[in-house]
C-alpha cells in the first residue's frame, strides 16, 4: 500500500509539471534582453529573464509554478496601465541555471518556443562561465540573443 501511495505522488507530481511546461508553452516567455549600463567592459550588459502572465483572477497558477521552481517574484505586469494581468519573473541567475533551466530540460516545451529555449539555457550557462565577460564572448551571446523571439513585438534595437 505504501509504494501505491509513492507512485500516485510521483504521477501526480509528473502531471503537475507537464501542466506546468504546458501552461509556460502557452504564457510564458524566455528573453534576454540588451541594456546599456557603462560600468561593463562593452559598455552593454545581457540580462535573461523567465516569465509567465496571467490574470489576476487566476494568479494561483502563477502561485503553483513559483512554488514549483523555488524561485522568482509575482508582480505586476504593466504597472500603471489599465492591463492588470499578473507575471512571475525570475532574473536571478542561479534561479535560471539551478532551477528554470533544468526544469525545462526535463519537461520540454511541445511548441517551436521550444528553439527560444534552447538559445535561452545556452546563453544562461555560458554566461555562468563568463563567456559574456570578453568582448568577443559578449557579442556572440548577443547575436544568439537576438536571435530569440524573432519578430517580437517589445523589441527595440539600438545601434551598438
Amino acid at each position: 500500500m505504501h509504494s501505491d501511495n509513492l507512485s500516485g505522488a510521483v504521477n501526480q507530481q509528473e502531471r503537475l509539471d507537464a501542466y506546468i511546461a504546458g501552461f509556460v508553452d502557452g504564457e510564458g516567455s524566455f528573453s534576454v534582453s540588451i541594456q546599456r549600463n557603462p560600468s561593463c567592459r562593452v559598455g552593454w550588459q545581457l540580462r535573461p529573464e523567465f516569465h509567465v502572465s496571467q490574470n489576476p483572477e487566476r494568479k494561483v497558477v502563477l502561485e503553483i509554478i513559483q512554488a514549483r521552481l523555488g524561485c522568482g517574484i509575482i508582480r505586476e505586469n504593466h504597472s500603471g496601465t489599465r492591463d492588470t494581468s499578473l507575471v512571475l519573473v525570475v532574473r536571478r541567475r542561479t534561479d535560471l541555471a539551478l532551477r528554470v533551466v533544468p526544469f525545462f530540460e526535463a519537461h520540454p516545451l511541445m511548441s517551436p518556443k521550444h528553439q527560444d529555449f534552447l538559445a535561452f539555457a545556452d546563453i544562461v550557462r555560458r554566461m555562468d562561465e563568463g563567456v559574456h565577460l570578453t568582448t568577443e564572448g559578449f557579442f556572440e551571446l548577443r547575436r544568439l540573443a537576438l536571435s530569440m523571439n524573432g519578430g517580437g513585438r517589445y523589441r527595440r534595437i539600438h545601434v551598438m
